[in-house]
C-alpha cells in the first residue's frame, strides 16, 4: 500500500505506522527488548524491581528480567512485573520520566509506533512526546523520558523479539532493493555486489532520504588522501542514505550536517575519509548501520562536530583507523562513539579520541582478524598543531571495553 508524505496506516491494535514511501508492517504482539539506536543499549526496569512509579534506564542489553516488554495492542508491559509503561502523572511535558505503573485504561500509558529508517519511534499517545533518553546519553544507566519527537537516534529504537514472533524490522525505502545481511549482526558477511554504477562528477546534496538501489557511485576528486577533496553525497541534518557502495575516486565520501542515518553503505575504496560527521550539536546524533569499508589508508569516519557516532554491525578491511576524533580542527568539541558488532582485518586502530575534551569511545561485540589497538588516546589541541598520542588501552573513563568486549581470530 503506497502512502503519501505523512500519511498514517492504523492498525487493528491501535497502532500507528507514519512514513514517507512505501508502508511497512507496525509491529506485532509479542515480548521484545527496545534498543536505543544511539547507544546500542536496551531499556530496562532497574534491578528488575516490581515496583510502581520506577523510571526505566537503558542498560547493557541481556534479555534479562526487567528488559523484556510485550506488546498488548498499544500497552507496552514489563514482563516481569506485569506494570506498564507509562508517563509519570500523565504529564505532557517535555522530561518527564518514563516508569512502569499499575496498568489502566490511561491515554498515557499508550503507545504508537512509527518507522524511522531500520528502526521506531515510540510515541506516547497522550503527549505525542517520544521515548528518549535523558540528555541523549548513550551510558548505561542513563534515565528514560519523553521528549519532542525529532530525527534524534536516541529516540529512535529497534524492537528486538524476546522469544520468537514479532515483526520487528520496519523497511520504509520507497523502492525495494536488495540487502545483504551483515553476517549474524556482527559485521561478518559477505562483501555484496552492485547492481550497476554511476558516474558522479558533482556533489549531490540528498537533503533528508536517499536510496541508492545497491549502485556504485564514483567520480570526484583523486582517490587519494589530498585535504579538501568535496565529497560525493552531503545529508541534511535528519536525513538518511543507505544502500550504495561508493567507489574510487570518491572525494570525501559523504558529510552529515547534522544528526543523520548511514545505512547498509559499502565503500570499495575510501578516499579521504568514507563520512565526515560535522554538526556543531552536543545533542547529534549519528548512527552508522551495517554496510562496511575497504582500503582507508588513513581513517574511515572522521568526527569533526560534535555529538555520538554510533557504528553497528560493520566490517572493515585494511585501514589506518576506522573512526578518529579530530584533534586540531578550528573548533573543538567533546566527542562520542560507540562500536557494537565489528569485524575489523588489517586495521591498525579502531579508535582514536581526545581524552582532554572528554571524548569516550565504547566498544561491544568487537572482532579482530590479527592484531589491533581498539583504542588510542590524545591530547587535543587548537588548529595548526599537532595532536600528541599519550596513551592506549581501556580506562574505565574515556576508553570503554573489557576482554570480554574483543575476539581475537
Amino acid at each position: 500500500m503506497a502512502l503519501s508524505l505523512a500519511a498514517a496506516l492504523v492498525t487493528s491494535g491501535g497502532l500507528v505506522a507514519v512514513m514517507t514511501g512505501t508502508a511497512s508492517a507496525a509491529p506485532s504482539n509479542g515480548d521484545y527488548t527496545l534498543v536505543n539506536a544511539a547507544s546500542g543499549l536496551c531499556a530496562a526496569v532497574p534491578g528488575a524491581s516490581t515496583g510502581d512509579g520506577v523510571q526505566l534506564v537503558q542498560t547493557s542489553c541481556t534479555g534479562a528480567a526487567g528488559q523484556v516488554f510485550t506488546l498488548n495492542g498499544s500497552q507496552l508491559k514489563a514482563a516481569h512485573s506485569g506494570k506498564c509503561l507509562g508517563v509519570k502523572d500523565a504529564s505532557t511535558s517535555a522530561g518527564k520520566a518514563v516508569q512502569q505503573e499499575t496498568c489502566a485504561s490511561a491515554s498515557s500509558q499508550s503507545w504508537q509506533f512509527t518507522a524511522s529508517g531500520s528502526n521506531y519511534r515510540v510515541v506516547n499517545a497522550n503527549s505525542s512526546k517520544c521515548l528518549n533518553v535523558k540528555d541523549n546519553a548513550t551510558s548505561s544507566g542513563a534515565l528514560l523520558q519523553q521528549n519532542s519527537c525529532d530525527s534524534v537516534a536516541t529516540k529512535q529504537w529497534t524492537l528486538r523479539p524476546a522469544s520468537g514472533g514479532g515483526n520487528p524490522d520496519p523497511t520504509p525505502t520507497p523502492t525495494p532493493t536488495p540487502t545483504p545481511t551483515n553476517g549474524g549482526g556482527d559485521g561478518s558477511g559477505s562483501w555484496p555486489s552492485d547492481t550497476g554504477s554511476v558516474h558522479q562528477t558533482s556533489t549531490r546534496n540528498v537533503g533528508s532520504f536517499f536510496d541508492g538501489g545497491m549502485k556504485r557511485y564514483y567520480g570526484i576528486g583523486d582517490g587519494g588522501q589530498s585535504e579538501s577533496q568535496d565529497p560525493m553525497f552531503v545529508v541534511a541534518n535528519g536525513g538518511t542514505i543507505q544502500n550504495l557502495f561508493i567507489d574510487a575516486p570518491a572525494g570525501d565520501g559523504i558529510h552529515c550536517e547534522g544528526s543523520c542515518t548511514i545505512k547498509n553503505v559499502w565503500w570499495n575504496d575510501v578516499g579521504e575519509d568514507a563520512a565526515t560527521f560535522r554538526s556543531s550539536s552536543s545533542s547529534a546524533a549519528y548512527l552508522v548501520d551495517g554496510g562496511g569499508a575497504k582500503s582507508a589508508s588513513d581513517k574511515v569516519f572522521q568526527h569533526n562536530g560534535a555529538g555520538t557516532l554510533t557504528i553497528r554491525n560493520f566490517q572493515v578491511h585494511s585501514a589506518g583507523k576506522l573512526y578518529r576524533a579530530c584533534g586540531n580542527c578550528s573548533s573543538s568539541y567533546q566527542r562520542h562513539v560507540v562500536m557494537d558488532g565489528i569485524t575489523a582485518r588489517s586495521t591498525k586502530v579502531l579508535a582514536g579520541i581526545n581524552t582532554n575534551w572528554g571524548d569516550t569511545a565504547r566498544f561491544s561485540r568487537i572482532t579482530v582478524y590479527g592484531s589491533a589497538t581498539i583504542c588510542e588516546k590524545y591530547r587535543g589541541v587548537p588548529k595548526g598543531s599537532e595532536p600528541t598520542k599519550i596513551g592506549e588501552g581501556a580506562d574505565g573513563v574515556n576508553c570503554l571495553y573489557s576482554s570480554s568486549d574483543i575476539t581475537y581470530r
